[in-house]
């Protein structure tokens, strides 16, 4: 269904609303639980059945500094501190407005969830994700995507917050002066519903899902596995460009280099960070895993047949099953287990003397080859996981302000539109390697509660300067 924008003079429909959130994934929950606690209604419109989205696909961890959570943990972060992390990731290419917004925003975001929504957050502090100098990656008991949504969900479910499932928006009613004054969309039953609205937050989606537009601006991704949100087809996008709005940074994207295969799962990059090592058929490493899991989706579609193995050992495997996901895919086969280099090269398929060349140079200290550090060497039994890399979701897409207004060209807002998490540019800046781990989460909480508060302050939204 192609995403349009109707121009009209007027409008109305049989029901009103102050703000339409298209998207009901993290970030359009948090701003509609946002909004309920600023006493301003909303609306969710939500695509399927049950809300999901790319959050429900994802490991649910999501980065912020200056949590009550982690005080209770006694870990000393800051926004600045968080901030310097996400530009030393991107290269310093990152947004400079929307890093510091993010930055700050995250901590009172996820305090208020916790506060007043009940979602109860937990600092994984026993490893350290890429580029994060500080523990501060947050998540639910679940320690899942999945387990995060249901919160989220269940936290609208109690207050009250009108969530229209199987609701997928097609149209924009928009005035010849580009305010917008309500949407079109379509029930299973095929029939074109109307809403209006004060404001419009697109938390809708990026555009992996869209085969053509991965393959115009994500040329190194075209044949790459998409393990993303079937939704995110670029709507957002669509609707921007006929709006006349600036787009941003549409060369960054997420991928993942831990997608096990052939049973479509997601491998934790904790492994990794703890030492596990990504071995090609030819028995040798061929990164700094440390870098990043984004980053090294691109390196692990560089070997042959686009797959690689992650090898590990007893203590590592132990560690890796205290995630909810890991034992997931364990159970269905993604884990084998060899009681020797030469079993484990067999499977693989290499030369055992160069595996065992490669497993002998993981060892405590610098591996010069690669400039990895390691803590200790992998000891046998060995194990192992055949992966490839994956597209994830993007990071580029409509340019906004730091109140998550649309931008055009000319640095003007579009009067009331709003945009936020995927339909949004990010703060990775325009490349795969730019991607901070947890970056994706960042922009849909921290972007749907600033998002929420701008609508709730600006009724009607007018058109200023950034």
């Amino acid at each position: 269904m192609k995403p349009t924008v109707e121009r009209v003079v007027s409008f109305s429909a049989p029901v009103h609303t102050a703000v339409a959130i298209v998207g009901g994934g993290a970030c359009g929950l948090t701003a509609a639980l946002t909004l309920s606690q600023l006493g301003v209604d909303c609306v969710v419109l939500e695509r399927d059945a049950l809300p999901t989205g790319s959050t429900a696909l994802s490991s649910g961890f999501v980065p912020a500094a200056s949590t009550q959570a982690q005080q209770v943990q006694g870990i000393s972060d800051s926004a600045a501190l968080f901030a310097q992390d996400i530009q030393a990731k991107a290269h310093g290419r990152a947004s400079p407005v929307l890093v510091e917004a993010y930055s700050r925003a995250i901590g009172p975001a996820m305090d208020a969830l916790g506060q007043h929504h009940g979602v109860p957050w937990q600092v994984l502090d026993t490893f350290l994700y890429p580029g994060h100098s500080v523990h501060r990656m947050h998540a639910v008991p679940e320690k899942t995507g999945a387990g995060l949504m249901m919160r989220l969900h269940n936290a609208a479910e109690a207050a009250g917050v009108v969530v229209l499932t199987e609701a997928q928006v097609s149209v924009l009613y928009v005035t010849p002066s580009d305010q917008i004054l309500g949407l079109g969309f379509v029930r299973p039953d095929g029939q074109l519903e109307q809403l209006s609205c004060d404001a419009v937050l697109l938390a809708c989606n990026g555009f992996g899902g869209n085969t053509s537009l991965v393959r115009t601006l994500l040329p190194e991704m075209a044949d790459a596995l998409y393990a993303g949100h079937t939704g995110n087809d670029g709507s957002a996008i669509a609707w921007g460009q006929q709006l006349g709005a600036q787009l941003a940074d549409l060369g960054g994207y997420q991928g993942h280099g831990s997608w096990a295969v052939p049973q479509g799962a997601l491998i934790s990059w904790a492994l990794m960070m703890e030492g596990a090592v990504q071995i090609n058929a030819q028995g040798q490493r061929f990164h700094d895993e440390t870098q990043g899991y984004s980053e090294a989706a691109v390196h692990v579609l560089a070997q042959q047949g686009g797959t690689a193995w992650n090898v590990f050992d007893n203590t590592l495997l132990t560690f890796a099953q205290e995630f909810p996901d890991f034992c997931d895919a364990q159970a269905t086969g993604a884990v084998h287990s060899f009681s020797d280099v030469a079993s484990l090269a067999q499977h693989i398929g290499c030369a055992e003397d160069a595996l065992r060349q490669t497993l002998a140079s993981v060892q405590e200290g610098l591996e010069p080859t690669t400039g990895r550090h390691f803590k200790r060497s992998l000891m046998a039994p060995f194990h192992a996981i055949r992966v490839t890399g994956a597209l994830f979701h993007t990071q580029g897409g409509l340019d906004i302000n730091a109140q998550c207004q649309v931008l055009r060209p000319d640095g003007t807002c579009l009067p009331n539109l709003l945009a936020a998490g995927g339909a949004a540019r990010g703060v990775s800046g325009d490349a795969v390697w730019g991607y901070l781990s947890g970056n994706g989460l960042l922009s849909a909480i921290a972007g749907g509660y600033i998002a929420a508060h701008t609508a709730a302050h600006s009724a009607p939204l007018t058109a200023t300067q950034t």
